[in-house]
């Protein structure tokens, strides 16, 4: 792991983990463009059930069906967040109702509470602390993986813990335009944290 930055993606039992096999070199490629952070060019797979999953910060996980976490998986990921553990979670359908984002946040609202989904605030730090969306998620017209669909989103939602952005859950917005933002959100360490 050492001190740099790692593209780790959880795998789970249900549905289908190894969606978008573009995203890791999406956002890798612009950590490269755009900051100093030193990266580890290999994505990491790791099994959501395993306690290897906390010798990461970040983690991916993405899909089109059904999530269903069993109950280590579901332990894990809470466990995973609330110590320190960022989450971005996609939804590759790019169906704002789709199986992958319903299923997914049911599993957050039973692992969080049904009022831990938030809007993120179009004002919030997130969207000014590099790149500057003044009117919050940008749209999807230059994104890396060719899709620019010109989607304009009102809002993006996460689930915050102890005043920091613990999961990000993003509906139809696509890699490019999550790694910008995730990219210049301001909550990568220099030094990465023990989160055991």
């Amino acid at each position: 792991m050492g001190n740099k930055f790692t593209f780790m993606r959880f795998r789970y039992r249900s549905g289908d983990w190894d969606t978008d096999q573009r995203m890791p070199s999406n956002l890798l490629n612009s950590l490269l463009e755009y900051t100093t952070i030193p990266i580890d060019l290999q994505e990491k797979v790791i099994d959501l059930d395993s306690p290897d999953i906390f010798r990461y910060p970040f983690a991916y996980i993405s899909g089109h069906k059904l999530v269903q976490f069993n109950a280590q998986e579901g332990a894990n990921f809470h466990q995973y967040v609330q110590n320190g553990g960022f989450v971005f979670a996609d939804d590759c359908n790019h169906d704002i109702d789709g199986l992958f984002a319903r299923s997914f946040e049911a599993q957050m609202s039973t692992l969080f509470g049904t009022a831990a989904l938030r809007k993120i605030p179009n004002d919030h730090p997130l969207y000014r602390c590099f790149f500057h969306f003044e009117k919050g998620p940008p749209n999807t017209n230059f994104e890396l993986n060719g899709w620019g669909d010109d989607l304009v989103h009102d809002y993006l939602r996460a689930i915050v813990i102890n005043g920091r952005i613990g999961v990000r859950i993003v509906i139809r917005i696509m890699a490019a335009n999550g790694t910008t933002i995730f990219a210049t959100n301001g909550s990568w360490p220099k030094t990465i944290p023990n989160l055991e």
